[in-house]
């Protein structure tokens, strides 16, 4: 009898254990939480409703000027209240089109798009499709995209950015006035003439060609107005007159690589001293100047300095301009970027037009692409 009672009352605790515990959810996977910078990883765990969900896709974290624009967005999108998803494509245009794809099926309410490549259309019009297809705004900036083809295709599509023959201007003038003030001291080998080398960053980039172009073309009008002649490029047997980083990246590496090869062969010794060194980017013009410092060059003062010209004005130009180990830099405003980019974004946020409170800035006639303009900087700027 009391083998039947304890067999009755074990029987009752089980049951009851079962009823009390009942099935559970199962426990929350934090594996994948939405991490703001490793940008390979989908955000699992998007905005809560009501929110605004921002993925900017960065075409490679490693560019300098790019990181400075990244930074400012971060605090000023933090300001907002908005915490971004950014997202590195490392230079591939095909991991930002997978980027983009996962962000929009994850439920982003805006997409900032810094595309990676620039020779074609076609990845910037996918986006632009896939943006329309979720009823979605996209923001291009920085690297130009085609006006009738891409912006004006979708009216929640826009970009940001400066205007690329600017710079290119802008540097050429600067170049051409420092010459025809310092030429003697320029020209080492006293053959009455400026040897330079051109870095440029990118075939088919718009920046890149009107960096290129203007550069040389405009410090040739300033020289030969002055009654002097006009810049010699290192090798006049170059079919090109500039050394592209193939990796399309901009990056001083490439730079310092090309700079450290031409001294073995181009150099005071054999009297054929490159003079001038001009580079689309402070990146490659940082590049540059090391390959020049690691041979006694630009080392400050009482050394002897070859001039070098970049674009930019990061943070590390602006330092070796103040030192004197590099000649000048153009202004391409970082922060000016970050708070156009914030003037569109918080149209999205308050549910007004993309383009409205644009009055202040300078817009192209019959697009929506906003122009942040350049500005110089040299040994007298102000930070």
């Amino acid at each position: 009898m009391k083998k039947k009672l304890a067999l009755a009352l074990a029987a009752v605790m089980m049951l009851g254990l079962f009823a009390g515990c009942g099935p559970k959810e199962p426990a929350a996977d934090t594996s994948k939480a939405p991490d703001t910078t490793d940008t390979q990883k989908p955000d699992d765990n998007p905005a809560p409703a009501g929110d605004l969900r921002v993925d900017v896709f960065y075409y490679d974290f490693s560019d300098v000027y790019i990181s400075t624009v990244r930074a400012s967005l971060d605090q000023q999108l933090g300001e907002l209240g908005i915490k971004p998803n950014n997202w590195d494509a490392a230079g591939s245009q095909p991991t930002q089109a997978d980027q983009v794809n996962t962000a929009i099926t994850a439920g982003s309410k805006l997409l900032i798009v810094n595309i990676v490549e620039t020779s074609t259309s076609d990845p910037a019009k996918d986006i632009v499709e896939a943006a329309r297809a979720a009823d979605i705004p996209v923001i291009f900036f920085n690297r130009e995209v085609a006006d009738n083809d891409v912006i004006n295709s979708y009216d929640k599509c826009a970009f940001v950015g400066t205007n690329a023959p600017d710079a290119g201007h802008m540097q050429g003038e600067m170049i051409g006035n420092y010459l025809v003030d310092n030429y003697d001291v320029v020209d080492l080998n006293g053959d009455g003439k400026i040897s330079y080398v051109m870095f440029k960053g990118q075939e088919a980039n718009a920046e890149a060609e009107a960096r290129t172009q203007y550069g040389v073309e405009d410090a040739n009008k300033v020289l030969t107005a002055a009654g002097k002649p006009e810049l010699e490029y290192y090798d006049s047997s170059a079919a090109t007159k500039y050394l592209v980083d193939t990796a399309g990246k901009w990056s001083a590496q490439a730079a310092n690589d090309y700079m450290v090869t031409l001294l073995g062969s181009y150099n005071k010794d054999n009297n054929n001293m490159i003079e001038l060194v001009i580079a689309n980017n402070d990146g490659m013009a940082t590049g540059a100047i090391s390959a020049l410092q690691n041979v006694g060059y630009n080392n400050g003062e009482g050394t002897t300095i070859i001039p070098v010209f970049g674009v930019d004005a990061t943070d590390d130009a602006k330092a070796l301009i103040k030192q004197g180990n590099m000649t000048g830099s153009i202004k391409q405003d970082a922060v000016g970027m970050a708070s156009t980019i914030i003037t569109l974004v918080k149209n999205v946020q308050s549910g007004a037009a993309l383009m409205d409170n644009t009055s202040s800035y300078t817009v192209d006639e019959g697009v929506a692409k906003i122009r942040v303009p350049y500005g110089v900087y040299d040994a007298s700027s102000e930070d």
